[in-house]
């Protein structure tokens, strides 16, 4: 089977020049277009170059839907109104779309899964094998350790200009610990505490939001019995780990039916 053609969005980010990296790393992908907002700086300049690659003859367009049509499939760590844009887009050119996008509204979520219809879609709050081998054991854990016997509470740090709270990955490893328990994380979360709160209600996820420097992520679930605590961590050191996901996901993806599906489906990991 020939390269991947892949779309980078977002290209002249932090983020995207790492998935341009990743993708030229990766055996069986190629960078085939890299896009950026209309008016960037960057417009017109070889994607690979900006990248530190090297030249790949990729400029960089603030075009989409004609880059998209070119592809088989893009990676997308942009913003949610983006990120929905470029999933409309993405089921218009049938092609595969790989989102690491966080801080999605329930509205967002929607418009992503009605374009899942036609696009391939694989969208996780985080991209690491090792994020998501963790969520199942949080899953696990919460199962075995009933609620009236542990707490649960989810601790996150992120660099200073991270700009959602909690992080997608605190929200999918929340998700992970609801589900367990077989409750709705909408209901159990408590996201700020403040002033005289009372009472840690029985049940309740809660969330601790840390924020500064350039730590890249790091995620703790801490489930407190009476006299014993169990941790359950992840140190993420490099942001490329998250993109090496990123692609491998959109390798995993492509020829698979249209259709929203998670990195767990990637990995091969029951939900």
């Amino acid at each position: 089977m020939s390269d991947m053609n892949l779309v980078v969005v977002g290209a002249a980010g932090r983020m995207g020049q790492t998935l341009i990296r990743a993708i030229h790393a990766s055996r069986g992908a190629r960078l085939a277009g890299a896009v950026e907002r209309a008016g960037s700086p960057w417009l017109g300049h070889d994607a690979g170059e900006l990248a530190g690659v090297g030249i790949l003859n990729v400029p960089i367009s603030d075009d989409p839907l004609a880059v998209f049509a070119k592809a088989d499939g893009v990676v997308d760590f942009t913003a949610p109104a983006a990120s929905v844009e470029f999933a409309g887009y993405a089921a218009q050119a049938r092609i595969v779309h790989v989102i690491g996008t966080t801080g999605c509204s329930a509205e967002d979520d929607a418009a992503i899964k009605a374009a899942a219809r036609h696009a391939t879609i694989v969208k996780s709050g985080n991209m690491s094998l090792g994020v998501n081998l963790l969520s199942v054991l949080v899953r696990q854990a919460a199962v075995a350790l009933e609620a009236a016997d542990f707490d649960i509470e989810v601790l996150e740090m992120h660099h200073r200009h991270k700009v959602d709270a909690p992080s997608g990955t605190a929200l999918l490893l929340g998700e992970a610990a609801a589900k367990g328990r077989g409750v709705s994380l909408h209901e159990e979360s408590v996201r700020v505490r403040d002033g005289h709160t009372g009472p840690r209600p029985e049940g309740a996820i809660g969330f601790a939001t840390l924020r500064g420097g350039s730590v890249v992520g790091e995620h703790s679930v801490i489930l407190a019995g009476e006299g014993e605590r169990i941790v359950l961590s992840h140190h993420a050191e490099d942001r490329s780990l998250f993109a090496r996901g990123a692609v491998k996901a959109a390798l995993w993806a492509r020829g698979r039916k249209p259709g929203l599906y998670s990195m767990l489906d990637v990995l091969g990991i029951p939900g």
